[in-house]
């Protein structure tokens, strides 16, 4: 295991906590939200240094920015990327807790 530095809190931006991300808890699969440009050893390495875990598999999706109105006023939200990790039997995240 390696030591968490800064990249590492860089990496994993935010934890997904929806209904669909805390059914995969079960199957030891945790949402992270990361940067677009993050690939999947940089999410891998960052989550077994922060939270002292082993990786199984990472996989990761880019949700394209949807183009809404406010007050009339077109805007467009940011693409976001998230990493699906799982891992490896006998680890868990407690994701509620934070870091």
């Amino acid at each position: 295991m390696t030591e968490a530095t800064a990249k590492h809190y860089d990496t994993i931006t935010s934890p997904v906590i929806t209904e669909k991300a805390t059914l995969g808890a079960e199957h030891n699969q945790y949402v992270f939200k990361v940067p677009l440009s993050a690939t999947k050893p940089e999410i891998a390495e960052a989550v077994e240094a922060l939270f002292e875990v082993e990786v199984k598999a990472v996989n990761t999706l880019i949700t394209k920015g949807k183009s809404k109105r406010f007050r009339g006023r077109p805007y467009t939200r940011s693409d976001v990327k998230k990493a699906v990790v799982t891992l490896k039997d006998g680890f868990n995240i407690d994701v509620t807790t934070g870091l």
